[in-house]
């Protein structure tokens, strides 16, 4: 078979090949505690799992709108309304099965050979990915452990040529656990007045996780940039849905129908079950995202004093998501080494920096999307297997 050579470009996500790594190491007997993967270890609240169960028992079985059922899509402007006090027409609102598909759908839009797209670095994997293969060439982003992982303002508006057609922008970010502060965000808004051409998606999936009184701010709230703002968002996070695989995008009003044409062509729509599930999320009751808040608040807290007591650790203060990304210089080890020798030796999956582009070097980072237990145990680990390497060298 002769594949497209736009295959080749294709990256992964190696959260994924960590955690196959891992279950095949319990399924051989092994003790192996998972700090890798981005999932809160939290069920799906009960009333949004009964709205589910209670679509399917109703009969909700058949297609629905291609971007989301009208009463869904007036709930999502509605939580944004209230959440990030800025007004959003439903009708640029486009449901799809998760937040990756907003980035893909973005960076298809935008992205062909001879275009430029920018994005965080560290970052996401799957923003270089999808960019690589819609034929543009990703430019990085490098986010800045001394400012907690945000990014330089200027060195963004510096970067920017006549190729480049979007940013991509993550905050509270995967893998850093930074939140970019409001001014940084004023500065980067107010130069891309001299560029009306580039368009920007703002992936905001962990924007309910904040620490510290931290604020989210969001590219929408900014008016000069609204016509030329992606949303990206969705339910798996706030409310523990991974698995229902649901989340939206807010497109400006010239690319809404653009990117409904798009998920008709792609999934024509998302499940009916799982939009009255996500229905219920935003209109229900939302003790159960406070209560999430505040347990990964105490692992925060946790996990990053703990890390700091080991030699040759380093860890800034995660103000956002579930992740820590310690600095691992002092180790004498490269990331994907430490990966390695802590899931084959120690028993702890974890992902190396590197995962998450060039710039994540000297670093690994960690999901406290885990139990308090398992946390300790899983640093206890760590400082004990960087310890019998040291005392052997």
């Amino acid at each position: 078979m002769r594949l497209a050579e736009r295959m080749e470009r294709l990256g992964t996500e190696t959260a994924f090949d960590v955690l196959a790594r891992a279950g095949a190491l319990q399924a051989a007997g092994r003790s192996i505690i998972n700090l890798g993967i981005g999932q809160p270890d939290f069920r799906t609240p009960d009333h949004i799992v009964e709205a589910g169960r209670k679509a399917l028992a109703d009969g909700q079985h058949g297609y629905t709108p291609a971007n989301g059922i009208p009463v869904l899509r007036e709930a999502v402007a509605a939580d944004i309304a209230k959440y990030r006090g800025v007004e959003v027409d439903p009708d640029h609102v486009v449901v799809v099965p998760g937040g990756k598909v907003t980035m893909f759908f973005a960076a298809l839009m935008f992205g062909e050979p001879g275009a430029e797209i920018m994005y965080p670095n560290p970052g996401f994997p799957i923003y270089e990915s999808a960019i690589a293969f819609s034929g543009a060439t990703p430019v990085p982003i490098p986010l800045y452990e001394e400012t907690g992982f945000s990014f330089d303002a200027d060195e963004v508006l510096a970067r920017i040529t006549p190729r480049t057609r979007l940013i991509m922008l993550n905050s509270p970010a995967n893998p850093t656990g930074g939140v970019v502060p409001r001014e940084t965000f004023d500065r980067l808004a107010a130069g891309l007045e001299a560029h009306p051409r580039v368009a920007v998606m703002s992936d905001e999936i962990y924007s309910r996780l904040l620490y510290e009184g931290r604020e989210h701010v969001t590219l929408l709230s900014y008016p000069h940039l609204r016509d030329r703002v992606i949303l990206l968002d969705g339910w798996s996070k706030t409310y523990a849905m991974t698995g229902w695989r649901i989340g939206y995008g807010v497109w400006p009003a010239a690319l809404a129908e653009k990117a409904t044409r798009l998920a008709i062509n792609c999934n024509s729509c998302v499940n009916a079950p799982t939009q009255h599930a996500a229905l219920a999320a935003l209109t229900g009751p939302q003790d159960s995202v406070e209560t999430m808040r505040s347990t990964f608040d105490e692992r925060r807290k946790l996990i990053v004093a703990a890390l700091n007591r080991i030699e040759g650790i380093g860890c800034v203060d995660s103000a956002g998501a579930f992740y820590a990304m310690p600095n691992i210089g002092g180790t004498g080890l490269d990331a994907r080494t430490l990966q390695d020798g802590l899931l084959e030796e120690a028993g702890v999956a974890t992902i190396a920096g590197t995962s998450y582009g060039a710039y994540g070097e000297g670093y690994l980072r960690l999901s406290y999307a885990a139990g308090t237990e398992e946390i300790e145990e899983a640093v206890a680990r760590i400082e004990t297997w960087l310890g019998q390497r040291a005392n052997a060298a």
